[in-house]
């Protein structure tokens, strides 16, 4: 949630646990905060000569106040967070050691799913980086797996291209920025 005065947010906290207990729940204390966040945290906290805003992550995002290379205007950032990331990677490396045996085309064709299912969820503005990696991650970890299978003819990156480039997708941001993704109009 978020809220233009800590007050509010206090109050609000308060309340809400009040409300959960009605019904014999509580809120975890790891995972309810308060933060200071927002278009001013970061001047405010210079103000009292501490660091920068505290960042968040949810829902696979870590978000974090941000200013825009244009106009120097508040925005947030949304990069994908390293444990989710990684733990993605871990889950692909496993499951490609499990599929060495199949041929090269059946491997491209999942992991091209894989991948753009990745890139369809973690494609907003701001996560190109994140997504660059991911993809040059999978694609060693898909090299160091066809290595593996056997020892007649090893497999180069020179023979090994061709079926990157066909198999997978290149980051891609697939998500418009929220401005411009709220701002429909609708006919009347």
């Amino acid at each position: 949630m978020g809220f233009q005065h800590r007050h509010e947010a206090e109050r609000f906290l308060h309340e809400l646990g009040e409300r959960l207990e009605k019904f014999g729940l509580t809120l975890h204390p790891d995972k309810t905060r308060l933060i200071e966040f927002g278009r001013f945290a970061a001047e405010n906290r210079r103000k009292r000569g501490e660091r920068k805003p505290e960042t968040f992550t949810f829902l696979g995002f870590t978000h974090i106040c941000g200013r825009t290379r244009t106009s120097g205007g508040f925005i947030v950032k949304r990069e994908t967070a390293v444990k989710r990331l990684r733990a993605k990677q871990s889950e692909i490396k496993h499951e490609l050691a499990l599929r060495r045996h199949e041929s090269i085309p059946q491997q491209g064709k999942w992991l091209r799913g894989v991948v753009q299912g990745y890139f369809n969820y973690h494609g907003v503005p701001g996560n190109t980086a994140a997504l660059g990696t991911f993809a040059s991650e999978i694609t060693r970890s898909w090299l160091r797996a066809l290595r593996r299978r056997g020892q007649r003819r090893r497999m180069t990156w020179q023979r090994f291209r061709p079926h990157v480039a066909r198999w997978i997708p290149r980051p891609k941001i697939l998500h418009p920025y929220p401005d411009a993704r709220f701002n429909a109009k609708h006919p009347r």
